[in-house]
Formats: structure tokens, C-alpha cells, sequence
């Protein structure tokens, strides 16, 4: 396999300059560009860090705690700060203290993505994140080993478990050090030790069942649900309602809204996984499948099949599911019987249900015609999606869900970075 080239990092030469700091900007300005407060938070954060780490030993801070902060500085959609934010101005907030705090754990929350997404590469063996190398792949480049060799890949592995480990470290401090009024910060660092561990639940689930090679229906939404509801969408809305010290029921009510828009993304996902155009989603098609990812839609196509007796269909998904070099040809078999047992159709209107509960729920809990719950109810049919084909009614969808979520705007917090 050819080598990936080592990509030298700005933080890793040194720390650039942070930027603006948050303290002088309110609520207004962070609406207009909410990724842009956001990073330039993260920047004055991140340089502080590398700046501890070089304190500490020059080696480590160029080779692991720069490349930290630069992976979390470049890339991403910043959706969930957007999510923390938004949930917080929709339930009210836009005093000086709620807005800084809001985006110094909007930075948290990256940092806990970069640990997520370093430690993924590493179970996943992927190679590339963001179009350059993952990090177990520069590391090892860094220190002038190939990525293929035995010792190469034991040394980038490792390395990268103590990167993803110290981005988690870095998120933790990040919270801990955020100002708050104690009522607030008892209930941010409960919904914190909640949200760290369903991460690591969500994805021990998801290697189990990959390593059994099955999982039930119900062990699949189990898993969608702490993997990314929770992690992604409920919790950061959770904070942001935290913080503008919002009651029991608008809390409840986002919770609900937020963790049925992330199992309907999860789901949508797996569809793309599958059925999804790679010169639209930028992924191959038939990753998940190669995989053995015990995915919702792959656990009622068994379902179904088990049910009805149709051994050709089980058959299929246990010759091509987990075999790493399966034939376009089998996946095209696998798409079939996803068709046939009608388990595309079940999990594409399970996906819609959910959606439209995520939005009656966030209707309870926040007023949709005020600016704040209209970006809100933008950020979550974002996030629930439209549908996973290309059918004149699926692009029909697609152009009503951009219609509706014309609202994020660069100019109203909704520029990807």
C-alpha cells in the first residue's frame, strides 16, 4: 500500500496567533457567525494548551499537542456548538457570562469530537480523515516511520490513542475552567459525565456488534442512540438549555426533540451508507456493509428475512456483510434484499416519524417564530436530513428541507467550517 505523506501542522511549528478572545463579543455578533466565535474561542483556547505543552517537553508539544489542536481547528461543520448555542438562545440567554461560557463549551465539545473521530480512525483502520491523513498515520510519518511497516503502525496506534486521550483531557479542563453560577455548573458537569460515557458506550456497542456479527433491532437503535443522539444532539441542546437556566419541561421537551433528530441522522446515514451516490455524500458506497456494521437497516433486512424463511435473502447479507472484499456486484445483491424485505422503506419512514416528533417536541418546548427557535428548528431538520435516493420525490424533499432551513445563512451562524 502506498505511503501517506506526514502533513506538517501550524501548531505543531509553533502556536499561531489566537485572535479576537470571545470577551468583547455579545450575543448579536456570535449570531451572525456562530462557527467564527466558536473557532476563534477555540483558538485562544488551543494556543494556551500547546503553550502548557511546550512547558512541559518541545517533542510532545510539536508532534502530538499541536497536531490536537490543529485537527480540531481545521474541519468540521461545528454543528454541535451550534446546537449548544442556539439552545441556548432559544431558551432566552444572551447575557455577556452565558455567551462566553456558551463558547468556551461549544470548544469543549470539539475537542471531545477530536478524541471521538482520533480514536474511530484507529478502531477503523482508516487512513484518511478529511481528505489528509488520520492521525496514527502522520504520527507515524512524523517520526520517520512508514504507516505499513509493524513498528510503524504499533508506534502511529499508540501515539494516536495518547492524541484522542489528551483531546479528552483538554475538553475536561475546558469545562472545569469555564465560569459559571454554581446552580448551572452542577447541572453542565452532570450532563458532561453523562455525555462522556454514552460516547464510549455508544461506540463499544457499535465493535460488538461488529465483532459478533449480529445485532438485534433494538440493539441497533440502542446503539444510533448513545453513539450519536445522545452525544451529538440531545446533550449539547441539554447545555445550552443549562445555561440559559431553562425549567424541567422546555428542558425535557429539547432532550426529546434532540434525540429524535440524532437517531433519525443515524439513520439516514446507514441508508446513505448503502444507497447513498459517493460524488454526493464524498464516502464510498458499501463501507458499512464491507464493515459489518450492525446497523439498524441491517438488522431488520435479517429481521424480515429470518421471518419469511427466505434463505436466499440471509444467504446474501451472510456471504457479503463483513467481507471485506466483496464485489460491487454482491453489494448490488445486499441492496436487493434491503429493497425486497422492505427494510429501506421501513427505516426511510421510521426516519420521518422521528423527524417530525423532533420537531412537534422542539414546537413545546421553544417558540419557532422567535429568531433563536427558528435557527434551531434549521439546525435540526439539518441534522434529521431528507431522504437517502434520488427519486423525483426524494429531490422534491431535498429542495423543501433547504427551503426550510434557509435560515442558516453565513450571515445567521450557519457558514461551515
Amino acid at each position: 500500500m502506498a505511503r501517506i505523506p506526514a502533513v506538517e501542522h501550524a501548531f505543531a511549528a509553533g502556536p499561531l496567533p489566537a485572535g479576537p478572545g470571545p470577551s468583547a463579543t455579545g450575543a448579536g455578533a456570535v449570531d451572525a457567525d456562530v462557527a467564527g466565535a466558536v473557532l476563534r474561542t477555540a483558538r485562544a483556547v488551543l494556543s494556551e494548551r500547546v503553550a502548557q505543552a511546550s512547558e512541559i517537553d518541545a517533542s510532545f508539544a510539536g508532534d502530538l499537542a499541536g497536531r490536537v489542536a490543529d485537527f480540531t481547528l481545521d474541519g468540521g461543520k461545528r454543528m454541535r456548538p451550534r446546537l449548544l448555542w442556539w439552545g441556548m438562545r432559544a431558551c432566552g440567554a444572551a447575557d455577556a457570562g452565558s455567551t462566553a461560557a456558551a463558547l468556551r463549551l461549544g470548544v469543549a465539545l470539539e475537542l471531545i469530537q477530536t478524541c471521538a473521530l482520533i480514536h474511530d480512525d484507529v478502531m477503523d483502520r482508516s487512513r484518511l480523515r478529511r481528505g489528509k491523513p488520520a492521525m496514527h498515520i502522520g504520527l507515524a510519518g512524523r517520526a520517520g516511520l512508514s504507516p505499513d511497516s509493524e513498528r510503524g503502525s504499533a508506534f502511529g496506534t499508540s501515539a494516536a490513542v495518547l492524541a484522542g486521550d489528551l483531546a479528552l483531557a483538554w475538553a475536561d479542563d475546558t469545562v472545569t475552567e469555564t465560569a459559571l453560577p454554581a446552580p448551572v455548573r452542577h447541572r453542565i458537569r452532570s450532563i458532561w459525565r453523562s455525555l462522556r460515557t454514552e460516547m464510549v458506550a455508544g461506540q463499544y456497542l457499535d465493535l460488538h456488534g461488529q465483532a459478533t456479527g449480529g445485532s438485534s433491532a433494538a440493539r441497533a437503535i440502542r446503539t444510533a442512540c448513545l453513539k450519536s443522539a445522545l452525544y451529538s444532539v440531545e446533550r449539547p441542546l441539554a447545555i445550552g438549555a443549562a445555561l440559559a437556566d431553562a425549567d424541567e419541561r422546555t428542558t425535557a421537551a429539547l432532550r426529546s426533540a434532540g434525540r429524535c433528530a440524532g437517531i433519525a441522522f443515524q439513520l439516514r446515514d446507514d441508508l446513505l451508507g448503502v444507497f447513498g451516490d459517493p460524488a454526493r455524500t464524498g464516502k464510498p458506497s458499501g463501507d458499512d456493509v464491507r464493515e459489518g456494521k450492525p446497523t439498524y437497516l441491517l438488522a431488520v433486512a435479517r429481521e424480515r428475512a429470518e421471518a419469511a424463511g427466505d434463505e436466499g435473502a440471509l444467504a446474501v447479507l451472510g456471504r457479503a456483510v463483513g467481507n471485506a472484499d466483496v464485489t460491487e456486484e454482491d453489494l448490488a445483491d445486499v441492496r436487493g434484499v434491503f429493497e425486497a424485505t422492505g427494510a429501506r422503506a421501513h427505516v426511510e419512514r421510521k426516519a420521518e416519524r422521528l423527524r417530525d416528533h423532533a420537531v412537534r417536541r422542539l414546537g413545546e418546548a421553544v417558540d419557532l417564530d422567535a429568531h433563536g427557535g427558528r435557527q434551531l428548528l434549521g439546525l435540526l431538520h439539518t441534522v434529521s436530513g431528507s431522504r437517502s435516493g434520488n427519486s423525483p420525490d426524494d429531490m422534491r424533499e431535498r429542495d423543501t428541507l433547504a427551503a426550510t432551513t434557509r435560515v442558516l445563512t453565513p450571515a445567521e451562524g450557519g457558514r461551515v467550517r
